[in-house]
């Protein structure tokens, strides 16, 4: 389960589509009362019935057809070219992310000649995914885990010398990066719960030196607010009700300062002050329903609007790196819409959309404000990147991320708005192969198999964007379509909170409900609609073989939770002061009517329903969703004789970071849709190379897994 935007650091990036973890197998789980929940759309039987008959993921009667003309998922899982560029605050240096050795470095270089750069850093197995340039001169940070088990840590790299100091050198922690100024070039402020496991103390550290001074003790806290003299002025905290309230420090005593009730608590968060420490930025759905973009008054709390969408939250901003006054603010309803604040960068806004299509990002700026890197996102090609010269109103192209992909087959992402039954908009997202939508209305000529991807969370969305799950998909020949079902985020505190209570109900209808418009619409053939997804979306899958077993031909689970009870009963101990937040949106663990609640709405309970082929994929350090989430379904289903594939990696956490590891899973999962949806795939080929995979189940129910698993 992957956490609201305030709620986490700055620096942490989830992985697939993150959400919570798991607990102990149970061996033979209690059948639930039946109290609490209401039905779910089209339930299946009660846990008690007899075990349906279960099909394996037997091949088509012709079997599944490899075509070795598809378009590599080498180009599309690989390690990238290059990413992220980022200017150094001096805008001296330009940094970015590429392989060394086959692994994700940072590589730094010349901002007048980034064709010379570096790599600077020396990760060997698991790729670094985040970094920036502090304010200190000639240093680089950057955060890593071990085979995903979230412990993150944070190194300085010295420019000079080569050096990589761990700024956090304790087992165990999980360090998250609070924010840096350059009042205080020398030093940033982590947070890190060495002290006590559920919290995050904060830390002023010394990037040179490594040397550490305590901030502030975390008396039970979500996060801090500080300002940039390293002063911390506000702290926020759960409400018993799921509510958040931040508190003023800066007195002897805290004192209440401006709280969002269960209502406005995914919506509404601190995004920090301006280099003044005067302006404080929220973003605030109070009053409204989606999220604006507010300032409020320190003495009186009251807010003052600078912008706000009717249809959609304020998701992100566009700050001046020296001033930190907010200058621009989007929105993203169907596609990302900027509203510019501070009229003195429409120029450079105008200068830069004539450069190259798509929706434009602005990814760093120098402290002067005279470099800035940015990228150009589009549906169906790569992100292009470039270096904005900002006195010459001129733009040079530094690299794309992926350049193989420039000649490649690639289709185009169709935003759709699907009505739900209760009348909800589902802003959704649909490809279709290459030549499927000859005369362009978004309808292919017949109906496709298809399936339907689903984004973990819930409290994330899926958005506009080179997608490569759909890419690789339409790419075989599949119909794909991402629904943002209710409790996804940036639509609007209704939208969000509909959710609330709903996993395996609304929720699940929502799904159901986007199915039944492919069908209606002849985009999809409903005896041929998969589903699958990664955390959320994973559990997703197994509501969907379980909930309603005849819906879907087939699921493909990566990192879901198959008992939300063990589920919560487990989450990373740094993740509890955000109980009160699942127990209102999930459910809560702590009660027996709300465990009956979490019980009912889990798949585990019903798995002697699944009458379709599975496909489970885990990581066995998964600190959110912990492998026994997976082992206990697979133990369930095998104890009834049905059939089940599970791959399993010993060196990745939640979802797979590792692309040798990615790559080998979609191999996997695309013999096993092809089965399905009578399709073709691509030949294993060289995919199973360097990745850590085992299929400790059901390796025999896809064709040739069993022959292409590396021998022991």
């Amino acid at each position: 389960m992957d956490l609201p935007q305030k709620l986490r650091s700055l620096f942490l990036l989830p992985l697939v589509a993150p959400l919570a973890c798991g607990g102990a197998p149970a061996s033979a789980p209690p059948p639930p009362r039946q109290a609490a929940a209401p039905a779910p759309a089209a339930p299946a039987a009660p846990a008690s019935a007899a075990p349906a008959a279960a099909a394996p993921a037997a091949p088509t009667k012709a079997g599944p057809r490899a075509d070795a003309t598809l378009m590599p998922r080498r180009m599309l899982f690989g390690n990238p070219d290059r990413m992220s560029p980022q200017i150094s605050p001096d805008g001296q240096r330009l940094g970015f992310l590429a392989p060394s050795d086959g692994v994700l470095n940072v590589w730094v270089g010349p901002a007048q000649a980034p064709a010379s750069a570096k790599p600077v850093t020396k990760e060997q197995s698991r790729g670094v995914r985040t970094f920036l340039f502090p304010y200190a001169k000639d240093y680089v940070l950057y955060r890593q885990d071990k085979a995903g088990d979230e412990n993150w840590h944070i190194y300085a790299v010295e420019l000079k010398t080569g050096q990589i100091k761990d700024l956090t050198p304790f087992d165990g922690i999980s360090a998250m990066f609070e924010g840096m100024s350059p009042k205080i070039p020398n030093e940033i402020l982590i947070g890190m719960n060495d002290r006590d496991k559920k919290v995050h103390d904060l830390y002023r550290v010394d990037v040179r030196t490594g040397e550490r001074k305590l901030v502030r003790q975390n008396d039970g806290f979500v996060g801090f607010v500080t300002d940039h003299d390293f002063k911390v002025r506000l702290a926020s905290r759960m409400t018993r009700d799921g509510g958040q309230e931040y508190l003023d420090l800066t007195g002897k005593e805290p004192k209440p300062f401006v709280a969002f009730g269960p209502e406005d608590a995914v919506t509404s968060e601190a995004i920090g002050f301006d280099a003044a420490d005067k302006t404080l930025y929220f973003r605030d759905s109070r009053g409204r329903d989606t999220s604006a973009l507010v300032t409020l008054d320190l003495r009186k709390a009251k807010p003052a609007v600078l912008a706000e969408d009717a249809k959609a939250d304020v998701s992100d901003v566009i700050v001046h790196p020296k001033t930190g006054k907010v200058q621009a603010a989007a929105s993203e309803r169907e596609r990302k819409r900027w509203q510019v604040l501070d009229k003195s960068i429409q120029p450079d806004l105008d200068a830069l959309r004539a450069v190259a299509d798509g929706e434009l990002d602005v990814l760093s700026r120098s402290l002067d404000d005279k470099r800035w890197t940015v990228g150009y996102t589009v549906s169906d090609g790569p992100v292009r990147y470039y270096l904005y010269d900002r006195d010459a109103k001129k733009a040079t192209f530094l690299f794309t991320n992926r350049a193989a992909l420039e000649s490649q087959p690639l289709v185009k992402l169709r935003p759709v708005v699907i009505k739900a039954r209760d009348g909800l908009e589902l802003v959704s997202y649909l490809s279709l192969p290459r030549g499927a939508d000859p005369d362009g209305d978004g309808k292919p000529d017949r109906p496709l198999s298809m399936v339907l991807l689903v984004h973990g969370g819930p409290w994330a969305r899926s958005s506009f964007r080179l997608d490569p799950m759909h890419q690789w998909l339409a790419n075989r020949g599949y119909a794909v379509l991402s629904v943002n079902f209710r409790g996804s985020t940036g639509l609007g505190k209704k939208f969000v909170n509909a959710g609330d209570l709903e996993w395996a109900g609304k929720m699940h209808n929502d799904l159901l409900d986007a199915v039944d418009w492919s069908v209606a619409q002849g985009i999809a053939d409903r005896a041929r609609v998969a589903i699958m997804g990664g955390s959320y979306g994973g559990y997703a899958t197994l509501v969907g073989l379980t909930f309603t077993p005849e819906t879907f031909a087939c699921g493909v689970d990566i990192v879901g939770p198959s008992n939300l009870v063990t589920l919560l009963q487990s989450i990373p101990p740094y993740w509890a002061p955000m109980l009160e937040l699942f127990a209102k949106r999930v459910g809560d663990p702590r009660t027996e009517d709300g465990r009956d609640l979490l019980r009912t709405r889990s798949p585990l309970y019903r798995a002697d329903q699944i009458k379709r082929p599975l496909l489970i994929g885990q990581g066995a350090n998964d600190p959110r969703v912990k492998q026994a989430e997976s082992d206990q379904i697979v133990k369930a289903m095998t104890s009834k004789g049905i059939p089940v594939t599970y791959v399993l990696y010993p060196d990745e956490g939640h979802g797979f970071a590792r692309p040798e590891n990615s790559m080998s899973f979609n191999a996997i999962a695309e013999t096993f849709l092809a089965q399905c949806l009578d399709g073709s795939y691509e030949p294993v080929g060289g995919d199973f190379k360097g990745s850590s995979v085992t299929v400790p189940v059901g390796a025999e129910a896809v064709h040739g897994l069993s022959a292409a698993l590396p021998r022991p």
